[in-house]
Order: C-alpha cells, then structure tokens, then sequence
C-alpha cells in the first residue's frame, strides 16, 4: 500500500485540487492507496472537506487535532495514521506538486529507503524569504553536524522501514528534515520547481519561522553553547588586557576621568552576558518541555465519527 501524508491548516479552498491532482497522479486502485489528511485545527471548513472527500472515497481518512500544534507536530501525527509500506509526505497547500509522486516512487524502486526533494525555486516567493531561508541554511549546516540540503523540503517518499525509525524518535521539538539526515539509510534526492499556492497564504509567519529555526539548530548542535563559552573567554581576556593597560595608565598618571568608556564597557559586557544566557535558556527550555512527558497531540475527530453515531444510535 501507499500512504500520502498531508497536514493542513486554514487549507478549505486547497484541499479538493489537491486531492484531484493526487488522483491523476497516481496510478493505484482500491486497497493500495490511502490518503491521510490530518487537520491541525483550522478555524475554517477545512475538516468538513475532508469529510465530504472521505465519504466520496474511501481511500480518503483524516483527523482532526484538538488544537493548532504546529506543522511539524501534525506530520508526525498523519505518520503514525499511515498503514503503508511506502508512505509520501506532502503539504495541502499545492506547492508539492503530486505529480512528482511516480518520480519519487521510482526512484525508490532503485534500492533506496527514504527520497528526498529539493526545490529549485518557488513561484511568487519574495526576496526577502529566499534570502532567510538561504542563511538558515547556512548558518544550521555550519552549527549542526547533520548536513541538510539548502531549499530542502518536507516533500518525500519513505518505507516503512525508515518511516518505523523516524516514529521511533519521540522528542517534542520536531525538525523533521534534521531529524531525517541524522537517521541515516540509503536516501536519495530529487529536485522539483514549486507552483505557487493555489489559495490562501503561507501560514509559517516570522515567529513561527523563527522558532522552526531555533528548533532545527538546538535540536541538533551544542555548537552555541561551545561558541558561548569561547565568546566569553575572548571578552575575558579582552578585559583583562583592558585592566592592564588601565593600571599602567594610572601610575603613569595618565588617567582622565570619563564615565563614556565605563558605560560602553558596561553595556557591551551586559549584552554578551545576556546572549549567552539566553542561548543556554533556550536549550534549558527544550530539556524542560521534554521531562514533562507530555503527549505530542490530542485527536478530537476522526472521518466518520459522526456517521458511526448515527448509526449505532
């Protein structure tokens, strides 16, 4: 069998072309298809159409979560839904083009566990996120010691074999494209050029884009904490070299009194103080949402609940 993964959020007006093109793309019948939806609770209609292609088809299941939990979250929740040998992720929005599909289910074919995808260029994408998304990837593969491709994308193909690895790892801050190149096993890559949204906006705004980061680089490299230390013995010495050079002045009796000096050096060892603790804190915060234990996520709904009640009642 095949599973496609597609979380969606605020997706309503994106969920039937996609799923028409995921049918023309396709060529699988009956039992050997199955596609997994999962809501990662939207605001708009968005579950109620996937009920309306659930009940036209029933290759067609999803879930909805109980709240927003985050892109990456609700992938990991459609994985553990998947029932298939070869499971494809994609997002809802109709920048991962379905028919890429054969492509990657090809590739497979050649004796690789997980096919990976990168984009050449996406339609409509402004300058300034090109350019983030470049120096991410810079600034993670120069930090981390998992190399990711830049302009990487959670657009692939996996077995079951790679798939049951990557529900193995259980951490709360997920980062899935890191998490699949520490993993290992024989992957390969494709490249594809991304259309522009069929509707809708992006959802991963500057916050959100900025905690993926902060969740892609902690969760992979103790680098930061390494540059802290080093960073903080360069303005030791610098210091120390400042208090010599300070007391030879003094007996020289060449010291003038002047608070400017004294507030800049204040100030600028201040501010190294609170980088470095605000690196540590944000590895601190990452041991302490994994102690709690909690679960990744709730499910409030699946497809054809409510038909189920009906019935029985």
């Amino acid at each position: 069998m095949l599973s496609i993964v597609l979380p969606c959020y605020n997706e309503e007006g994106n969920l039937r072309p996609v799923y028409r093109d995921i049918m023309e793309s396709v060529p699988e019948d009956g039992d050997g298809l199955e596609v997994v939806f999962v809501d990662d609770g939207s605001s708009d209609g968005t579950f109620a159409v996937i009920e309306e292609l659930s009940g036209q088809d029933p290759r067609v299941k999803g879930i909805r979560l109980s709240r927003n939990f985050g892109h990456q979250v609700a992938l990991y929740a459609g994985l553990h839904e998947a029932r298939g040998d070869r499971v494809v992720i994609m997002d809802a929005d109709g920048q991962h083009p379905a028919s890429m599909i054969p492509a990657l289910i090809g590739k497979m074919s050649e004796g690789y566990d997980i096919v990976n995808t990168v984009r050449l260029e996406t339609e409509g994408t402004g300058v300034v996120k090109k350019a983030s998304s470049r120096w991410f990837y810079r600034l993670f593969n120069a930090l981390s010691d998992v190399r990711i491709e830049p302009s990487a994308a959670d657009f692939r193909i996996m077995n079951r074999k790679a798939l049951d690895a990557f529900l193995s790892m259980e951490e709360h801050d997920r980062f899935t494209r890191g998490i699949i190149g520490w993993m290992g096993f024989r992957q390969a890559t494709l490249e594809y050029r991304a259309p522009r949204r069929i509707s809708g906006t992006s959802k991963y705004s500057f916050r959100k884009m900025r905690h993926f980061a902060l969740d892609g680089i902690t969760s992979f490299s103790s680098k930061p904490l390494r540059i802290s230390a080093v960073f903080g013995l360069v303005v030791l010495f610098s210091g120390l070299i400042y208090l010599v050079y300070a007391v030879v002045m003094y007996f020289l009796g060449r010291t003038n009194p002047g608070w400017t000096s004294l507030l800049v050096t204040i100030l600028i060892l201040g501010g190294v103080q609170l980088l470095i603790l605000g690196i540590v804190g944000e590895y601190l915060a990452r041991i302490f949402h994994e102690t709690k234990r909690r679960p990744h996520y709730f499910i409030q709904q699946r497809t054809g609940e409510e038909e189920q009640k009906k019935d029985q009642s």
